[in-house]
């Protein structure tokens, strides 16, 4: 096993030979890549099997074995995910804009790899092929840190990217390089990879965010913890409200663009959560503030606690949903932009203003108008994986897709000009 200056040197070796591979041959590897993904499907089910019996042993609750969990479905999902990146325009090289200067000089700004990333992730082995693909088609190396509990899972996965790179006639198998051992130290010798790793991306929990983007002494681009709101006006139709809210909360409650926050409007109370109340009976714990605990304790059998302090800025994962009564929209507005984590936010609402007034105020990379949160998503947006969603304001916002690893390079052509 190499040790990690050794790890890091094969990852600039393979971020270097892949600048000198162009589109077509990066696509072919891909291809070669999905298909011994394919190949390899038993092999990786049978090591996730191990890691799910593990992580149920070790008392890890069911909304973060859905996370953990691979089948044959989910597979073909990643699988179809690389035929989309394969179909996306390679962003690198392109001229974003160009002109000749006063000088005579000619000028273009132009698409490059960042060059090496790595990414700290956790659960989620769907995570591994999606960076590396997404790394792979924008020219970038990558060092994959996924949690311990994934482990098993992971090195099935990656051994087989590595075998269909060893098939393409022009794959860079430096290109990807998985820490192995599970332990922590791997973690802060990234966070502490000046010259080496050229950004990191930490995808998981609040705790592991927190931890790179406070430890890091390399460049982080921040994806953010999901405390994610809806908001029922009370123009919504309650019906579809009902609907909508159910999806974002209960479709899959350990994702991080599943709400955790539920803000009614006072107007509608008594008649939405007696509705939602029934709906959702037997399926979560609501934590509920004075007025919306006085509607939903009436609802016999239904699992309701008064919420507490922390209630309305925790990321639960789970089967458990905060709910507000608010006054006005503003009022909304304002509890979104002081407890959210810039994550993803929806109204419903048949007023267009209000619509354009949340859309304008709420400040998250993902605003939604009648719509559930569960579409912050890098698939559904097109990208056909993501590296996570940003949270952070610059360079990227939102499910990052091939532009995320990129930056900008200016090519300047003179004729023997001198200042």
């Amino acid at each position: 096993m190499m040790n990690f200056e050794q790890v890091c040197q094969q990852l600039r070796v393979g971020a270097n030979k892949l600048s000198q591979v162009n589109a077509g041959e990066k696509n072919a590897a891909l291809q070669a890549v999905a298909i011994a993904l394919d190949k390899n499907r038993s092999k990786i089910l049978e090591a996730n099997k191990k890691d799910i019996e593990t992580a149920r042993a070790s008392g890890m609750k069911e909304s973060l074995i859905d996370r953990l969990m691979l089948d044959d479905k989910r597979i073909s999902s990643i699988i179809e995910s690389i035929a989309i990146i394969i179909n996306q325009t390679d962003p690198i090289g392109v001229v974003e804009t160009g002109w000749t200067s006063p000088e005579g000089l000619k000028i273009r700004k132009v698409r490059v790899p960042i060059g090496i990333a790595a990414i700290i992730y956790e659960s989620r082995p769907n995570v591994t092929v999606d960076a590396f693909a997404i790394a792979y088609k924008s020219g970038n190396a990558i060092y994959l840190r996924g949690s311990s509990s994934a482990l098993k899972s992971n090195k099935a996965i990656v051994a087989a990217i590595k075998e269909g790179l060893a098939e393409a006639k022009s794959g860079v198998l430096e290109a990807i390089a998985l820490a192995e051992t599970g332990e922590r130290s791997e973690v802060d010798e990234i966070l502490n990879a000046v010259g080496k790793i050229d950004v990191v991306l930490p995808r998981g929990g609040a705790a592991l965010i927190k931890l790179v983007v406070e430890k890091a002494r390399i460049p982080v681009i921040e994806t953010g913890s999901g405390i994610c709101h809806l908001f029922v006006d009370k123009s919504a139709d309650l019906e579809q409200a009902v609907e909508i809210a159910c999806n974002a909360k209960l479709q899959r409650p350990g994702v991080c663009n599943a709400i955790e926050v539920l803000l009614v409007h006072e107007a509608i109370k008594e008649n939405f959560l007696e509705k939602l109340g029934k709906t959702m009976k037997g399926k979560l714990l609501f934590k509920a503030c004075p007025e919306s605990y006085a509607v939903l304790n009436r609802i016999e059998g239904l699992q309701v606690e008064k919420a507490g302090d922390t209630d309305f800025d925790t990321e639960f994962l789970d089967k458990i949903l905060a709910v507000k009564v608010v006054s006005t929209l503003d009022e909304a507005i304002d509890h979104i932009n002081t407890h959210n984590t810039k994550h993803s936010d929806s109204i419903l609402t048949k007023n267009i203003s209000h619509a354009q007034k949340f859309q304008n105020q709420v400040d998250s990379s993902c605003v939604y108008v009648n719509a559930s949160t569960r579409f912050t998503d890098g698939g559904v947006f097109g990208f056909g994986a993501e590296l996570g969603i940003s949270t952070q304001k610059f360079h990227v916002r939102g499910p990052m897709g091939l532009s995320a690893l990129t930056t900008e390079k200016y090519l300047i052509d003179g004729e023997g000009h001198i200042r």
